[in-house]
């Protein structure tokens, strides 16, 4: 029997059981998981899902950031609009800019119209109106007070001298200020002459003093504020009877560049003081009204 099989059948069956003992080995070992090609690993998909949200997150964050600078960027849009916006000029700054000019007649009977505009009928606001010769020669800003006063009144000796009424004044000059009367009254020296001239204003003087100083002697000259002037005519401190010249100081300017008529109170005043019968001789031709 040995002899049929030969001498290499064990040889076989060592092959056999070799191939036998790997395959279980093989059998054995744990058989790798196949992956899907399209299909990404747990980690990978880990890491998309951070990316994505990170990249979200980034989004959000682009977002917000731009929000205030869209409105920064509009806000600054806005303020140069803001900027070009121009002021309304008001009267003291148009005087300020603008070259001083003299005042004519047509100017003064503008300033009545207007502030009588709502406060009287149209009849009434007709009787208003001055004609021209209710005015004296007005300043072109060339005269001091004294040369312009000796250009509107040629022979104010002659006056001086008929004037002989106590309580009353031949030439009245009215002002803005205690501090503009006061300058005023020196700038006279040189043609008020023998004249004697009286302060009319309501600081550090009472109304009664004037009165009395009024009623003492004659004053030719009265120089003052509306308010005090017209309250001097309402109490009979002073009369107008012997009145013969008004003169508004009209071309000067405040340091806040501000005139006569720049002023609401004053410009008030001026007006009651023209209502208080001035108005009424200037159209009878008894007062002449000059602008200084």
């Amino acid at each position: 029997m040995g002899d049929d099989l030969g001498d290499e059948w064990w040889q076989h069956d060592a092959k056999s059981d070799d191939s036998e003992g790997e395959a279980e080995k093989e059998k054995s070992k744990p058989k790798p998981v196949k992956e899907k090609p399209n299909a990404p690993k747990k980690a990978e998909k880990r890491k998309l899902t951070e990316k994505n949200v990170t990249a979200k997150k980034k989004k959000k964050n682009e977002e917000v950031s731009n929000v205030p600078k869209q409105e920064n960027e509009k806000e600054t849009s806005t303020k140069p609009s803001k900027k070009r916006k121009r002021k309304k000029k008001t009267i003291t700054d148009v005087l300020a800019a603008s070259d001083p000019k003299p005042g004519c007649p047509a100017d003064l009977q503008n300033f009545l119209t207007q502030f009588f505009s709502d406060k009287r009928s149209v009849i009434e606001q007709e009787e208003l109106k001055l004609h021209d010769s209710c005015f004296l020669t007005c300043n072109d800003l060339t005269h001091s007070l004294s040369s312009y006063l000796k250009h509107i009144c040629p022979k104010w000796a002659k006056v001086q001298r008929q004037h002989t009424e106590k309580g009353s004044v031949v030439l009245l000059i009215v002002c803005s200020s205690a501090l503009r009367a006061i300058e005023l009254i020196k700038q006279l020296t040189t043609f008020k002459g023998e004249a004697k001239a009286v302060k009319l204003f309501a600081k550090h003087i009472k109304i009664e003093e004037q009165m009395k100083l009024l009623q003492k002697g004659v004053i030719h000259i009265g120089v003052g504020t509306p308010g005090r002037i017209s309250d001097l005519i309402n109490k009979d401190g002073l009369n107008l009877q012997a009145l013969r010249f008004l003169v508004l100081d009209w071309n000067w300017r405040d340091q806040k560049s501000r005139s006569l008529m720049g002023i609401p109170e004053i410009k008030r005043d001026v007006f009651k003081l023209l209502e208080s019968g001035i108005l009424d001789r200037c159209k009878a031709d008894k007062v002449k009204i000059g602008l200084f």
